[in-house]
């Protein structure tokens, strides 16, 4: 029986790769990685999030310490499939996740606040370690009023070094977001976050790379970039929301965000500050719950520049 981690803390090391340098990784790994036995598998993730985009503001801003919450399925689950309700953290450049399996649907009633911890405790399909409960729960409580903001899927093919139980490499293909229909349940579909024919590969590790790995890594020409797949989703909406200044529904899209300052186009160039945005000073846009739905079959596909210094989602 496949032994199922549910506490993690490791290096992840990410590259956006083309098709040739994705193959050509694909022949140095060979002989020293071994393939996941499932497969290739559709992985879907819920984000949740504060009404005002806390969370993903935050870690946009880039400080030491960040935070998030997320639902994830590997393939298309019911409501009684088991699923994870997921926190993941990165301080300091070392990524830290802790999960609890539990049923869709008690998760999704969890999160909505229909039921508290002592009822999340009970439903917990494998309890490794009661704790994870008590700090998803701190943490649901701490951010207070958390919604299901973006719904990302992607095709993963995930290999596993024989020499080493920590190294773990994955590719990630075909992802795509959107802020309607954010159930596992639903059918995968959305918005591009990659350009066709690229791919996402992370590498995961506690301990340094192996020579050999730098080694196919140099001949393959990769380079590590800083990739968010929510980062990016979010960038998304905003770029979809500039490229309609002078809209009529530009204003509409922008009433509701908290402290807003508006210009005479009633786009929203408010600063980040203080506690909404983890005390960073970049310019962002703050989008109230629900303009991800009113502008995601508009929005386009984050490039360049605009897809760069996201940790990952």
């Amino acid at each position: 029986m496949e032994k199922i981690i549910n506490v993690f803390a490791r290096h992840e090391i990410k590259y956006i790769l083309s098709e040739d340098q994705r193959r050509c990784v694909m022949r140095g790994i060979k002989d020293h990685m071994i393939p996941d036995p499932h497969g290739m598998s559709t992985i879907r993730n819920i984000y949740y999030d504060t009404p005002d985009y806390r969370l993903i503001r935050k870690s946009l801003d880039k400080p030491i310490y960040k935070e998030k919450i997320r639902l994830r399925s590997y393939g298309r689950p019911t409501e009684d499939t088991v699923v994870f309700l997921e926190l993941k953290k990165k301080y300091d450049g070392v990524v830290h996740k802790r999960r609890v399996e539990i049923k869709e649907k008690d998760a999704e009633s969890y999160m909505s606040g229909a039921i508290g911890l002592s009822e999340l405790e009970e439903r917990i399909a494998v309890i490794s370690n009661p704790q994870i409960a008590r700090e998803i729960d701190y943490f649901k409580n701490y951010y207070g009023n958390l919604k299901p903001i973006v719904y990302l899927s992607y095709d993963r093919c995930a290999y596993f070094s024989d020499e080493d139980e920590s190294l773990r490499i994955t590719f990630d293909k075909n992802i795509k977001w959107r802020g309607e229909n954010v159930r596992l349940t639903e059918e995968v579909g959305g918005e591009d976050l990659l350009k066709e024919g690229e791919s996402l590969m992370e590498i995961k590790t506690a301990t340094a790379l192996p020579v050999w790995l730098t080694k196919v890594l140099s001949e393959a020409g990769a380079r590590p970039a800083s990739f968010s797949k929510y980062g990016n989703a979010y960038r998304a909406i905003i770029d979809a929301v500039n490229e309609r200044k002078g809209k009529e529904n530009d204003k509409y899209i922008c009433e509701h965000i908290l402290e807003r300052n508006t210009d005479d186009r009633g786009i929203c160039n408010q600063p980040s500050r203080g506690a909404h945005s983890g005390g960073g000073n970049s310019d962002s846009v703050f989008l109230p719950y629900g303009a991800l739905k009113r502008v995601s079959h508009n929005s386009v596909v984050a490039s360049g520049d605009s897809r760069s210094n996201h940790y990952d989602g």
